[in-house]
């Protein structure tokens, strides 16, 4: 993979007192991004604590221990342009856990672009994503701001398992990559309440807009106006996988997961392939069992989504999902766990998997490792040549070195050869 060039002399750090700023500290996830960073920062790390209530967060650093004793608590409001101006100048990098990030990110990330600080947040909101590549992505290439979206369980091992695919195929001289598919095949955890709102805030901003519709159904939006190979649609309905026989449905972050890695290969100016195409997928198993479950999730899906869009019904579904700030007890957090395989063929007709897993509730546990190891590569990288600017996404910034880190952490990360073409690749 060719890296582009950064801008000369990228950001200044002059002035700076501050190397990773967590905002919403005060938040569930924040804390456990803020706890995260404790334990995994290197010794003489500056982190602040930054939010709304300076009470609050005062209470979240004393309960982190002597260790971040020193720690620097910033207020900061989403609200408040200058605070968050005053925030991103005095920072190297910032961490959002601040959502919905259509509500509330856009003026953090103008910010950051402005200022020349690092940025990562936890978004799946394509139209959040889709402003920020709109309104800032021009003047952090200028500035050398990383601006980073989606670094938690949305979309690391969507991201990450195809640019393991791509490395191993890339090393191998076996081609670009053609059709390529995720399997999630476990997850165990809930999905946090930060994730519910902000797909709640996306489908009423739909039903407000009806041109907006149009822009979420694109499967280039977050794409800067590159397409890729033809035939590239969200799947929608079950269906039988053909060479395995077994009844699929769609997952349910794939509208979004899947723009975020078609704007890694743009942003890569198609370094996947010509023909590369990707979905995401579930496997509900074979025969009438098989076929019950696909159309069980994939009616779920669509009717947690019309429920959501309806003023009647919104209240009804409100009541029993999460709301934010909310979250699992550390026993259900401890308890969960992910695994993701990626499949692919190459166009010289070699096939690679790509295995993404980690312990620990993907929406919460897995997701503050994640975002903190996000954090923790754009520091020890900030700087270096050959790192651009702009709003770009986990494989474009942080790639291999984001690789290394959650490894470290205990996560799998790794590819492997299957057989030649033709194996079915729901299989497993």
């Amino acid at each position: 993979m060719t890296e582009p060039e950064r801008t000369a002399g990228g950001p200044s750090d002059e002035g700076r007192d501050v190397d990773i700023a967590v905002f919403g500290a005060t938040g569930f996830v924040g804390a456990l991004v803020a706890e995260h960073l404790l334990g995994a920062a290197p010794e003489g790390t500056v982190v602040a604590l930054a939010g709304r209530s300076q009470e609050r967060l005062r209470a979240v650093r004393d309960g982190l221990g002597d260790r971040a004793g020193d720690w620097p608590l910033v207020v900061a409001d989403s609200s408040d342009d200058a605070s968050l101006r005053a925030l991103a100048e005095r920072s190297r990098v910032v961490v959002s856990t601040v959502g919905p990030y259509q509500v509330h990110g856009l003026p953090l990330v103008r910010a950051c672009a402005e200022a020349g600080s690092d940025y990562a947040d936890l978004t799946g909101e394509v139209l959040f994503v889709r402003d920020a590549i709109e309104q800032a992505h021009t003047v952090a290439e200028g500035t050398g701001a990383r601006v980073v979206v989606s670094c938690g369980f949305d979309s690391v091992p969507s991201d990450l398992g195809v640019h393991l695919l791509h490395r191993a195929s890339e090393a191998d001289g076996a081609g670009g990559l053609t059709d390529t598919t995720m399997w999630v095949r476990e997850a165990k955890g809930g999905f946090s309440g930060g994730t519910v709102d902000s797909i709640r805030i996306q489908l009423r901003r739909m039903g407000e807009d009806p041109s907006l519709r149009r822009v979420v159904a694109d499967p280039f939006a977050l794409s800067g106006g590159r397409s890729g190979a033809p035939g590239q649609r969200d799947v929608m309905r079950p269906f039988v996988e053909e060479d395995s026989g077994r009844w699929v449905a769609p997952f349910l972050m794939a509208s979004y997961n899947t723009r975020v890695v078609r704007r890694s290969d743009a942003l890569l100016d198609g370094a996947y392939g010509p023909r590369f195409r990707y979905r995401e997928l579930v496997s509900t198993g074979r025969g009438w069992q098989g076929a019950v479950r696909a159309r069980l999730v994939a009616t779920g899906m669509a009717a947690l989504a019309g429920s959501m869009m309806v003023p009647g019904l919104r209240s009804l579904v409100d009541r029993v999902l999460p709301s934010p700030g909310e979250g699992p007890s550390r026993e259900q957090q401890e308890a969960g766990r992910f695994r993701t395989e990626t499949i692919t063929t190459t166009e010289t007709g070699r096939r690679y998997a790509a295995t993404v897993a980690a312990l620990g509730d993907p929406g919460y546990a897995a997701t503050s490792v994640e975002l903190g190891q996000s954090g923790l590569v754009l520091l020890a990288t900030r700087g270096e040549s050959g790192r651009r600017g702009g709003v770009l996404t986990p494989a474009v910034a942080l790639g291999d070195d984001l690789v290394e880190a959650l490894r470290a952490q205990g996560f799998t990360l790794d590819v492997r050869e299957l057989g030649s073409a033709g194996r079915g690749s729901a299989d497993g």
